[in-house]
């Protein structure tokens, strides 16, 4: 490798990114270089502001500057309805829709035993004290429709089951495989509004 080893460095960092291989790295770590160092000053800057300032809301799990996050602190929300997702992504998506109006759980990520992540990760123990805590009437699980995304959805129904909540599942006009965050609005919709019950 020719490359200095600060350049080296700066590209195996990048590669961390989701999407970005090798050549896509090269290229993003030549460009800011060679071309953008006052955005590459830009970047490092809000990276670093971003990591001393976010956290985690206390009652969601979404992102969050504060305790609490601007949904969870809103009395404008039907807090009688918690619709469970996957990511802050997922949850943005929902939001720009502009489709729904209750409150959020953030789970940030799925059941996935291969990768090692089982429910103590995805914080669902805090989801069953909220449920525990809160007067939720509705759940409206909004997992992806994939293999893990199912999975998770089955483990929460599995808890949900004694707990005398109503628990609703986004409606199969979303595509098998499919992640929220690349939905149109108008696919959400129809998917929120034709959700079906999943209780036996």
């Amino acid at each position: 490798m020719t490359d200095p080893r600060s350049v080296s460095i700066l590209r195996e960092a990048l590669q961390r990114l989701p999407g970005i291989g090798p050549k896509s790295a090269q290229r993003m770590a030549f460009h800011l270089l060679e071309r953008d160092r006052d955005g590459a000053q830009q970047i490092s800057e809000a990276i670093r502001h971003a990591l001393l300032k976010v956290n985690h809301c206390e009652r969601c799990n979404n992102f969050s500057e504060t305790p609490r996050c601007a949904i969870c602190d809103s009395s404008r929300r039907d807090a009688s309805r918690l619709c469970v997702v996957e990511t802050p992504a997922d949850l943005e998506a929902i939001e720009q829709a502009g489709i729904y109006q209750g409150l959020y759980f953030v789970l940030m990520g799925n059941l996935s035993p291969l990768d090692d992540i089982g429910p103590d990760q995805l914080g669902i123990d805090h989801l069953v004290k909220l449920v525990d805590n809160e007067e939720i009437e509705e759940m409206i699980l909004a997992t992806n429709l994939t293999m893990e995304g199912q999975a998770t959805s089955d483990f929460i129904v599995d808890l949900m089951e004694s707990r005398g909540i109503k628990v609703t599942r986004l409606a199969r006009g979303l595509p098998m495989g499919g992640e929220l965050e690349y939905m149109d609005p108008g696919t959400l919709n129809q998917a929120f509004s034709e959700r079906k019950s999943i209780q036996g």
